[in-house]
């Protein structure tokens, strides 16, 4: 493998980390916006 090679390949490792994690923090968020959509749902119902 020559030196173009390897930096090619060692900046899509450094890329593919953090979209992982980025794609992960996203659903996170968006679990986390559905359940306090819900408990306000479920919330204005019992007030």
């Amino acid at each position: 493998m020559n030196r173009n090679a390897r930096r090619a390949r060692a900046i899509a490792i450094a890329e593919a980390k953090p979209n992982a994690r980025m794609v992960a923090l996203r659903y996170l968020m968006l679990a986390a916006g559905a359940t306090a959509a819900c408990l306000a749902l479920l919330l204005s119902h019992f007030i």
